[in-house]
């Protein structure tokens, strides 16, 4: 562990559980081995099995929702009681290795503000899967001119002031990753990737492919309009000035007269980019407290 890390107060992870107990009984025991662990904080996100005995046994403390309200609202639960400046987050079902953390924290100590874990093509759980992240990297790194490595691993290191500034922006369901990602490279906070081994995971994922896959599009393009909105509505409305422009001389040359179709088009693209405009100035709203 560097010197950087061994200076820092401590940290409290973070660990969303739903029907987490087999996991949970590999994580937790190499979690307490950790000098720089401070706390261990477990949701249970409405667990049927014995999550919340096997954190007890641990003597981990666990947190409890009544009923399973989702991923992303147990990690606003852990984070609101997390005590320490600084926050692991990492999932319960044995993917993610303990022993990773000293090296995800001696990057954030050298001053980022968010450090993921970057997961490698044989860390993900399918080849659907790893090639479904890499469209979504490569998407987010257009939109934010930034090389993002992994948008959705959600094992990460977080300045846990920061994150609190965005847990009203961060969905219930299985994509605070992505939304946390993009409101920290919008804010101008520093953002760093490192590589690490996932393990195969303990029981079965609760993501549903095609329902939560769509859920997951929708919410890219979400994020896409808070962190950038103009560039997106600008590419829109470029495509429909081109149709416009090329529909007309398409109908001059072929029947030597315009149509209302071309008209239609272009002004089109010009309300089009009079929208992306104005979502440009309401998106910058969202993040005037961290300018």
């Amino acid at each position: 562990m560097t010197k950087l890390v061994s200076n820092m107060k401590g940290v409290s992870v973070v660990i969303p559980a739903k029907n987490e107990e087999k996991g949970l009984r590999k994580v937790l025991p190499r979690l307490k081995e950790l000098d720089c662990v401070k706390e261990v904080i477990v949701v249970d996100d409405g667990s049927s099995d014995d999550t919340r005995s096997v954190c007890e046994s641990y003597e981990v403390r666990c947190i409890s929702h009544p009923h399973s309200i989702g991923n992303g609202a147990a990690i606003k639960t852990g984070a609101r009681a997390a005590s320490c400046e600084t926050i692991v987050f990492m999932d319960g079902d044995g993917q993610h290795r303990p022993q990773d953390i000293p090296k995800l924290l001696s990057v954030f100590s050298s001053g980022y503000d968010l450090v993921v874990g970057a997961r490698s093509k044989s860390g993900q759980a399918s080849y659907a899967r790893f090639l479904a992240n890499s469209l979504y990297n490569k998407f987010a790194s257009w939109m934010s001119e930034t090389n993002v490595e992994d948008l959705t691993s959600g094992f990460r290191v977080v300045n846990a002031k920061k994150f609190k500034q965005f847990l009203y922006m961060l969905p219930n369901g299985f994509s605070y990753p992505t939304t946390s990602t993009m409101a920290f490279l919008r804010s101008g906070y520093a953002v760093g990737f490192v590589d690490i081994e996932v393990m195969s995971r303990d029981g079965k994922s609760h993501i549903r492919i095609w329902k939560d896959g769509i859920k997951f599009l929708l919410i890219i393009f979400k994020i896409t309009t808070l962190y950038s909105p103009l560039k997106l509505f600008s590419l829109a409305s470029a495509g429909l000035f081109c149709s416009g422009v090329g529909y007309y001389l398409y109908t001059f040359l072929s029947l030597g007269r315009f149509t209302n179709m071309g008209l239609a088009l272009i002004l089109s693209s010009v309300l089009v980019f009079l929208i992306g405009l104005v979502s440009e100035q309401i998106s910058t709203l969202f993040y005037k407290d961290n300018a």
